[in-house]
């Protein structure tokens, strides 16, 4: 898979995706980065520790958040994909769902889309990927959580997201999969999306998986969303397991470690 000017072996190789919320109000970081000189100063940490995707967002997307305004969001994410562009030479995907604000991101010179509602949202946002020939992370999420068989039906909802790509013109090679940990699931949901990783996998698309600081880690182990670190990474070693090629997170050098270890041990063992 090409994202940006890099070549991604999605199948015999993994990679770490750091998150820049460029946002005031995000869950575990809200504020921390949503300054230029600093959000770009931690972008180059990220790059250093290991990350080979950056991956910009600008409205929260925490459980219980306001949506903004398409105009503010591109007025966050457009000018610091700008600034990123022009200073690391390395790919840079738009963490939106709303095709105004990824068609700037694209105009800014974003390399990739981070689609939270895998196009079921707004359905230009995959005439956009066909148009511009990106790749596109299609995550899984719904309005409800009315399952009946939830592994089958998280599929069934997969399978649309792909079937609205393929329509708009988005080539397969250009699409992957998330499975939506903390979207539209309750904690068991959450944790039975992470062990069938598998099975999202069998569809035949390369699989990213984004669990960092998320609250059913803390679920588990009773702790606040600054302390998941540990829990974090240990959700990336199933998902080396599991066949993920991509992972989004907070704490790059803990979880490109854990990876690197979890791939050589797979690697030495066959």
């Amino acid at each position: 898979m090409k994202i940006g000017e890099r070549l991604f072996d999605v199948d015999y190789d993994c990679y770490i995706m750091g998150i820049l919320n460029y946002t005031p109000d995000s869950f575990s970081d809200g504020g921390r980065w949503n300054d230029r000189d600093r959000a770009l100063r931690h972008v180059g940490e990220m790059i250093e520790e290991g990350a080979a995707i950056i991956d910009i967002g600008g409205e929260s997307t925490r459980p219980g958040h306001v949506q903004i305004s398409a105009q503010e969001e591109i007025d966050r994410v457009a000018p610091i994909i700008e600034l990123v562009k022009k200073n690391y030479d390395i790919p840079v995907s738009v963490d939106s769902y709303k095709s105004e604000v990824v068609e700037a991101a694209l105009k800014a010179g974003a390399d990739m889309i981070n689609d939270i509602w895998g196009f079921q949202y707004d359905r230009r946002v995959a005439q956009l990927a066909a148009a511009y020939d990106v790749p596109c992370c299609l995550m899984h999420n719904r309005a409800n959580r009315d399952y009946g068989d939830f592994m089958t039906d998280l599929l069934r909802d997969m399978e649309a997201s792909v079937a609205i790509g393929r329509e708009a013109g988005v080539r397969d090679e250009n699409m992957i999969l998330d499975p939506g940990v903390g979207f539209a699931k309750n904690h068991e949901q959450n944790l039975t999306a992470i062990h069938r990783l598998d099975r999202l996998k069998a569809l035949g698309f390369p699989v990213l998986l984004g669990t960092s600081r998320k609250s059913t880690l803390g679920y588990v182990l009773d702790l606040p969303s600054d302390q998941r670190v540990e829990a974090t990474v240990a959700t990336t070693v199933v998902g080396v397991l599991k066949g993920a090629a991509f992972f989004r997170v907070h704490d790059v050098k803990e979880n490109y470690r854990a990876m690197r270890m979890a791939q050589a041990i797979l690697r030495e063992g066959k």
